[in-house]
């Protein structure tokens, strides 16, 4: 294999190794994990070749930005660093602003496990710390409220 080739050319006669149900693994596998460049754009995996996105899920509210592609979240230009699962909730909740999330459909939505197993206590210490992260200054707003006894909402400032 000539190491000169593009990426693309190198993934094509790579993929010709494959049977066709490894093939649809990694086709899955590219298109569920974009790959980020250096320069910040984003690629994914289409067919035989690399795409670039053109279109991102951007959300920006007031002070708080967030790319879901990217997982990149703002606050103030300010980058957060966020884990899976704070990213994830917050995802949840941003891109469907004032809908009321109980904590079994957060469960499912974001854990995607059984309820039993986990307990709310583990969803409100994610919580917690998301709102403590977002809350870099003493007057940013609570973007997150809690529905007492039901769950967790975003709201827009």
């Amino acid at each position: 294999m000539d190491l000169s080739e593009t990426g693309v050319q190198i993934g094509e006669k790579l993929a010709l190794l494959l049977d066709e149900k490894q093939r649809k693994e990694l086709a899955k596998y590219l298109l569920d994990n974009p790959v980020e460049t250096n320069a910040g754009v984003t690629y994914q995996h289409l067919r035989h070749g690399w795409q670039l996105i053109d279109s991102l899920t951007e959300i920006q509210e007031g002070n708080l930005y967030l790319c879901v592609e990217q997982r990149i979240v703002k606050v103030r230009e300010e980058k957060i660093e966020l884990t899976a699962k704070e990213f994830d909730i917050l995802s949840l909740l941003i891109m469907n602003p004032n809908r009321v999330f109980t904590y079994e459909l957060i469960m499912d939505l974001v854990w995607k496990e059984d309820y039993a197993y986990y307990s709310r206590k583990a969803i409100n210490n994610h919580v917690c710390n998301l709102r403590k992260k977002l809350k870099i200054d003493p007057g940013d707003p609570d973007y997150i409220k809690s529905v007492t006894g039901i769950g967790y909402k975003f709201v827009l400032p």
